[in-house]
Order: structure tokens, then C-alpha cells, then sequence
């Protein structure tokens, strides 16, 4: 039986906890039931050793050093400049990063492999509050703020916290199939998978984090009847406000205009349809854009790309 791949974790004081131990708990519970472990997980640090996380848990690391098959390196606020200065983690990271068949980061642990110079022309995610100055700081590389997690060649790396599950789903599909990563999902009682392209910020969360926005519910519901007039004057009439006072309100609220906020919420619903496989009439009908070439159009001038690459490009991504 082939061996157990080896995956290394770089933590280190003040890391954030999630970004070592979701992807941790992911591969783990791919070796559950297993004859024989298909993940050798590894959490690694500078100094090994008790390592204190940035909610004051405590990991057991060892030492940097080795070669692994997969390397990631996690994100945190505290600890982060001091393990970007440390030349022994970089002079490693450029030694094992070019050893293993990937490597990637979590959160801002793209700012440490950055820092070694690893990033350097590739495309790369990271935190949506740290994007800016990622972009900033190492202009050799470019942020795509919007993913959810991103794949450049062999590099992988994710947006916050939550996403490197995410991640770590997609690297054992691609070891493992489908099948086996939605099993894990399953398992870890997710609501749902979610593909890279998504956006870090749905637009009803958008709203929710606005502690006065008062088109939360309205959002909602749109998101569920895609496929419904949703012009200004049917929902100025759902929410009982006049045209131009809804108008008004919903682009104070919301930075977008209702037009252009309705296109995007068809435009996201139908990249998730194309990656499930429909056809693009189907799609149009089920996102309210009544006919492929209006879809196309719309999909392309926001996307770049026609909606028939990005479903070759994305198809059976989304379980």
C-alpha cells in the first residue's frame, strides 16, 4: 500500500487556532476507517515544542525541518511580523516549498510565504481585511480579494479562518475524490460546501454587518426568487417604502444600486449552477436573465470570461 502523505502545519506563537486545527481535523478525518492512514499530519513551528495560539490554547509542535508532501502555513495576528522576520523559517520554507508536490498558506499565512519570496507572480488569497496590504507590501504577486481560496500551479492558499476547511476539503478531493470530501463535510455538519470562486462576503452578509441595514430580510428573499421581476418597483413594493425612497435607501445600505446588486446575486447563483453542469438556458431561467445570451453577456462583463470556460474550468466543483 503506498505510504501515508506527509503534511506539515506552521504554526507559531500568537497563530490563529482554526487556520492550524480545521485543516488539521480535515485530514484526519480522511485517515478515519482506513486500514492504513492516508495523512501523516504534522504540526511544525520554529522552535518546536508547546506553541500558544492566539486564544491562549496551547499546540504541540515539532521542529522545522523535513520534507512533506503538502506544506501549509497558518495565519494570526499576533506572532506574525516576528515569524516573517525569522530568516531560519524562511531559509526553510525556500528549501521545502519547491520539495513538496504543494504548499499554500491559510489566512495571512500568505504574508510569511510571501515574505520568502514563494509568491512572487503567483495569484494568491488571503484575509479580506489584510488584501490591501498584502498587494501593498509584496507587488510582485496578485491578490484576488474575492476568493475564497485560490490554486496557482502548486500553490494554494485561503482566505480567513473558516476557509482553510474549505481548502483542506478541496486537497483531499483532489487526493481523494469527491465522494470522500463530501463524506468529511458531512461528517463536520457543514451547511455546505463551498467552491473557491465564492466570495468571501455574500451579499446578505454584507448587509447583516451593517448594524442599521434594513434590507436584510429583503436580501434573503431575493436570493430565493432569482427567477422573479426583482425591478425597483416590485421590491420598493415588498418593502413598503416609495421608488425613490427605496432606491435612496438601498444604495445607502448596501454601496450598490438595486440593478446593479440584483445582477450580481443572479450572476453568483449562476456561476454555482455552471459548476454543477446545466445547461446555460437552464441556468438563465433559474437566475432571471431569461436567455443564455443575456447570461453570457452579463457573466462575461463581470467575470471576464464566457460562462462556457468557466464551466470547463469549474465543472463538478460544487458537490
Amino acid at each position: 500500500m503506498p505510504k501515508a502523505q506527509r503534511i506539515a502545519i506552521l504554526a507559531y506563537e500568537g497563530c490563529q487556532l482554526l487556520d492550524v486545527t480545521g485543516p488539521a481535523a480535515v485530514f484526519g478525518a480522511a485517515n478515519e476507517g482506513r486500514e492504513r492512514p492516508v495523512y501523516d499530519v504534522q504540526i511544525v513551528s520554529p522552535d518546536g515544542g508547546a506553541v500558544a495560539s492566539n486564544c491562549g490554547v496551547a499546540l504541540m509542535s515539532h521542529r522545522i525541518g523535513g520534507r512533506y508532501d503538502t506544506l501549509l502555513v497558518a495565519g494570526g495576528s499576533r506572532g506574525l511580523k516576528a515569524v516573517m522576520a525569522r530568516e531560519d523559517v524562511r531559509r526553510w520554507l525556500r528549501k521545502a516549498a519547491p520539495q513538496t508536490t504543494r504548499f499554500g498558506s491559510v489566512c495571512t499565512g500568505a504574508f510569511v510565504l510571501a515574505a520568502a519570496g514563494l509568491l512572487d507572480g503567483k495569484r494568491v488569497a488571503t484575509h479580506w481585511a489584510s488584501c490591501q496590504r498584502l498587494a501593498e507590501k509584496f507587488p510582485a504577486l496578485t491578490v484576488d480579494a474575492d476568493a475564497l481560496y485560490v490554486v496557482d500551479g502548486k500553490v494554494w492558499t485561503s482566505a480567513g479562518v473558516t476557509t482553510g476547511i474549505d481548502m483542506a476539503l478541496a486537497l483531499v478531493e483532489a487526493d481523494l475524490g469527491a465522494a470522500t470530501a463530501n463524506l468529511i463535510a458531512r461528517h463536520f455538519v457543514l451547511y455546505a460546501r463551498r467552491p473557491g470562486y465564492q466570495s468571501q462576503f455574500s451579499p446578505l452578509l454584507q448587509v447583516q454587518t451593517e448594524a442599521d441595514a434594513p434590507f436584510a430580510r429583503l436580501i434573503e428573499w431575493m436570493q430565493a426568487h432569482l427567477d422573479e421581476p426583482l425591478d425597483v418597483p416590485a421590491l420598493a413594493a415588498r418593502a413598503g417604502l416609495s421608488e425613490r425612497s427605496f432606491h435612496r435607501k438601498f444604495v445607502e445600505a448596501t454601496g450598490k444600486t438595486p440593478a446593479h446588486f440584483v445582477e450580481g446575486l443572479r450572476l453568483d447563483a449562476a456561476r454555482t449552477l455552471l459548476a454543477k453542469g446545466l445547461p446555460l438556458k437552464t441556468i438563465a431561467g433559474r437566475v432571471g436573465l431569461r436567455s443564455s445570451a443575456r447570461l453570457g453577456q452579463a457573466f462575461e462583463r463581470r467575470f471576464g470570461m464566457a460562462p462556457s470556460l468557466f464551466r470547463e474550468m469549474h465543472a463538478a466543483s460544487v458537490p
